[in-house]
């Protein structure tokens, strides 16, 4: 059986709060309760919103909290570096040629608005399904580069079928739930989909564990796995911390963030109150990680 390796992979764009937190201590003791590794990843593909003030502080919160990493961070410690996506813009450049060489990928100039234009929200999470407009008539299909335009990857109509740790059997048709989906925008950014597959596969991770918020993007992750010749990581989709009025927890609900948290407990404390938010305690009691390790993740 293979060392299990898990990683946290925040997006430097703000403070982090409370379900940052969750997310991250139940990655860590998934892993560490196995005698695994833990990888930090900062992912700040968007250029506009990533400051590294940002990333500096997530470091920070973290050493605080005593969740250390293996690997990773902004010092790049590890043998599978660099773990900045701002420094990895060739490894995700080799994957795309690859899948342009496949015959898949196709240039898209429709925007957001065009797509919305065309129909209604897919059943009533508000996703949108895209429908084709500019794949090509026939595929596989030499790539035409058309400058500006998005590069978009075709999916066929079949079903992915995976076992997420917590969700359970899970099958996801990605034709009719995904669509063809982007892999590099019109404006050269890299998309969330191929550049966390490229880093997972690259850094040896075996476990992804995440938001539910981000439980179909798994089906499109390993089609892409597929494509690319890697093996996919097991999955488990934790469900997202609310704030009391049942909103799903922003970088502006301040009396959750890192830096009001900080000022009113201590790590043990906000240990608890992210251990019982995830049903590992009773109640929000001050707990050590050496404790939280003794239980069950």
């Amino acid at each position: 059986m293979k060392t299990p390796v898990g990683r946290f992979a925040p997006s430097p764009s703000g403070r982090m709060h409370l379900g940052n937190i969750y997310t991250a201590l139940l990655s860590w003791l998934s892993v560490k309760s196995r005698g695994g590794s833990w990888i930090l990843r900062i992912e700040d593909l968007d250029p506009q919103r990533s400051k590294i003030e940002y990333a500096r502080l997530i470091e920070d919160d973290l050493h605080w909290l005593g969740l250390e990493w293996d690997e990773g961070g902004l010092d790049g410690v590890g043998p599978n570096g660099p773990y900045v996506q701002s420094r990895r813009h060739h490894l995700y450049e080799e994957a795309l040629e690859r899948l342009k060489a496949s015959g898949l990928c196709y240039p898209c100039s429709c925007t957001r608005a065009d797509i919305l234009a065309t129909q209604a929200p897919h059943e009533s999470d508000g996703r949108v399904v895209y429908k084709g407009t500019c794949r090509p008539p026939v595929m596989p299909s030499p790539y035409m580069d058309r400058p500006g335009a998005a590069v978009r990857l075709m999916v066929p109509d079949e079903d992915i079928s995976f076992i997420d740790r917590i969700k359970g059997p899970q099958t996801v048709n990605l034709a009719r739930h995904c669509g063809d989906f982007i892999v590099r925008r019109g404006d050269g950014a890299w998309s969330y989909q191929l550049a966390v597959v490229v880093d997972d596969a690259l850094m040896g991770v075996t476990e992804v564990m995440r938001g539910d918020d981000l439980l179909l993007s798994a089906a499109q992750q390993i089609y892409l796995y597929r494509l690319l010749g890697f093996d996919s990581p097991e999955f488990a989709h934790v469900p997202l911390v609310c704030n009391e009025q049942g909103i799903r927890l922003s970088k502006r609900d301040r009396s959750l963030s890192m830096e009001y948290l900080r000022e009113h407990h201590t790590p043990e404390e906000v240990l608890g109150i992210a251990a019982h938010r995830a049903s590992l305690i009773p109640s929000p009691f001050p707990i050590s990680l050496s404790a939280l390790l003794q239980l069950k993740v």
